[in-house]
């Protein structure tokens, strides 16, 4: 099931829902996806150190359970919470990251966005100006093989508050958004494709036929163009390789 939140979405109220949602989930609980834009937030991982907070000013500041260090949510970024049961998809770690990051490349491609990897370093880059910038950052808690959090993507938003912090623990790194790579969309446009991605590499996991995600229930949402089976590869300057395997960590970002 795909879902939109209310917008502003409380980052505090969602992410207690999320762990509420997998706190109960049973063997048959159908895997959701839901998409929402927060009100203005620095979120600090569990593991994440203070240091990388360098000027919250008036935003507030939750310090969640997922993995990574500092990261800004806020009006203009579309946050998809991908709430899969990776033990019953057959995915590890290392393959749900890969998920994640490949649904945001599909999405941004599909937008005439050429992204890549980069290795060491989870998340999206985009190339411009000749320098590697991050257009999109990736959470992550699994409990009982179940996971919470997610992937955000930067559509049209306000990208002062990134230089508050040093962006997901890196110092100096420049995060963009896809207006800077030129392209005008929505939100709401963006978040369905980024969640019929999302339920397409869910759906053809290992253990496909027990996935339970569907796009037949997206809430209020206008149809968007399907994903392409095969995204246009970018170009040979930004195709680093894929981040290292994860084995082993309950947490990862960003």
């Amino acid at each position: 099931m795909i879902t939109w939140l209310d917008a502003p979405a409380d980052y505090a109220s969602v992410w207690q829902a999320m762990r509420a949602f997998t706190a109960a989930r049973q063997p048959g609980t159908p895997d959701e996806i839901w998409l929402c834009e927060h009100a203005p937030v620095y979120t600090l991982g569990q593991a994440g150190s203070p240091a990388h907070l360098l000027d919250a000013g008036a935003i507030p500041v939750v310090h969640c359970d997922r993995g990574g260090q500092v990261t800004y949510h806020g009006p203009g970024q579309v946050v998809a919470y991908t709430l899969f049961d990776l033990r019953r998809a057959g995915l590890y770690v290392r393959e749900y990251v890969a998920l994640l990051e490949d649904a945001a490349i599909a999405t941004l491609a599909q937008h005439g966005i050429a992204s890549c990897r980069k290795p060491g370093a989870p998340g999206v880059y985009v190339r411009l100006d000749g320098e590697l910038c991050k257009i999109a950052a990736l959470g992550i808690k699994i409990r009982n093989g179940c996971a919470y959090h997610g992937v955000a993507l930067n559509v049209a938003m306000d990208l002062a508050p990134f230089l508050g912090i040093n962006p997901c623990g890196y110092e100096g790194l420049r995060t963009v958004d896809m207006a800077a790579c030129g392209v005008s969309a929505s939100v709401t446009q963006v978040g369905e494709t980024l969640a019929q991605a999302l339920a397409a590499a869910l759906a053809a996991a290992p253990s496909a036929a027990l996935a339970a995600v569907t796009d037949a229930a997206v809430t209020a949402t206008p149809s968007v163009a399907p994903i392409p089976s095969a995204v246009p590869a970018p170009p040979a300057s930004c195709v680093p390789p894929r981040v290292p395997p994860l084995a082993g960590r309950a947490a990862a970002g960003e």
